[in-house]
């Protein structure tokens, strides 16, 4: 139960990021397995579904990187103070979006890594 929870919350969480992200496309997060209760097969499509959730994660910060350096050079060159307002507020969203985005790949790992360890123990 903890774990569809973590898995929706990280989803939420890089859906709602998007909305800053013009271009860019977040990965959608895989359902990770119940160690516990999968078999070797399951564990397995599991551990290739992350692989490639991190691979489109990483093309995502990627895209992400370009547009805050966007974001910070219209944030600096801008004179219009309304504007530069408005400009610091999008450069800040876009960093806010990468960190969540960072920090789904990591929550995903480590819920991976605790299906793993109990995957190990009830295969003993």
């Amino acid at each position: 139960m903890i774990r569809i929870m973590t898995t929706t919350l990280a989803a939420l969480t890089l859906t709602a990021s998007t909305a800053f992200a013009g271009e860019c496309t977040a990965p959608e997060l895989p359902t990770i397995p119940d160690g516990a209760s999968a078999n070797m097969e399951a564990m397995v499509a599991g551990k290739k579904a992350v692989s490639e959730f991190q691979a489109g994660n990483t093309n995502y910060l990627n895209c992400l990187n370009v547009e805050i350096e966007a974001a910070k050079a219209a944030f600096a060159s801008e004179k219009d103070e309304t504007k530069k307002v408005a400009a610091q507020s999008n450069y800040q969203a876009l960093l806010d979006t990468y960190n969540k985005a960072v920090t789904a790949e990591e929550s995903l790992a480590a819920e991976f890594n605790t299906a793993i360890r109990a995957y190990k123990a009830a295969n003993q």
